[in-house]
């Protein structure tokens, strides 16, 4: 029995064209003596965009889910998403419904043992991304708990400001003489003439 193929071809740009994607994965098919079923092309749209916002790859998993294919063929992974995540996550949702992938640029064929194996590497790069993410995201989180700005003048310094201040030192003065920011002097004076 002939596997039933469902080619998908895409391009980012209305100025090009998918035609040469097209023409070889027919050849491929032709070789492997596969049956094609079903074409979708999704012509001048990005592959960082969701699934419903690609009519043709819709329909493609759809298709899937019917079980109306046996084999996705399509010219690169770069066709089906930009993400080695979004790749797994294809990859996973193909696989659960018994339909496998033809890449032709990265010569991988889930049918064959060695695209099974090449499958399974892909899933741990994936899962190491995944928790590389995780990982930068707890570290910015732990950043962001830490308390930001400068840290508070010291008291010894602060008697000095207000010293100073008392005795007529301008603002600007007395920033400079103690090399501190005049808005930090200027927050201590306004703190001094509502105690007052």
């Amino acid at each position: 029995m002939k596997k039933r193929i469902a080619i998908y071809t895409r391009v980012s740009q209305d100025s090009q064209t998918t035609e040469n994607q097209r023409r070889e994965l027919l050849a491929v098919a032709e070789r492997n003596g596969w049956e094609i079923v079903a074409e979708f092309e999704d012509h001048g749209i990005s592959g960082a965009k969701g699934r419903e916002q690609r009519p043709a790859y819709d329909k493609l998993m759809k298709a899937i889910a019917r079980r109306e294919i046996d084999l996705v063929a399509c010219w690169a992974v770069d066709r089906l998403g930009r993400s080695l995540q979004h790749l797994v996550a294809f990859l996973t949702e193909v696989n659960a419904k018994g339909v496998d992938l033809y890449l032709h640029q990265q010569a991988l064929d889930t049918s064959t043992p060695s695209g099974r194996a090449m499958f399974g590497m892909l899933s741990v790069f994936a899962d190491f991304e995944r928790e590389m993410i995780r990982s930068r995201i707890m570290a910015g989180l732990a950043r962001s708990s830490k308390k930001s700005g400068r840290p508070p003048l010291d008291a010894d310094k602060e008697r000095r400001v207000r010293k100073m201040l008392d005795q007529g030192t301008s603002v600007n003065g007395t920033a400079k003489k103690l090399r501190i920011g005049v808005a930090t002097v200027h927050r201590i004076k306004t703190r001094m003439a509502q105690a007052a």
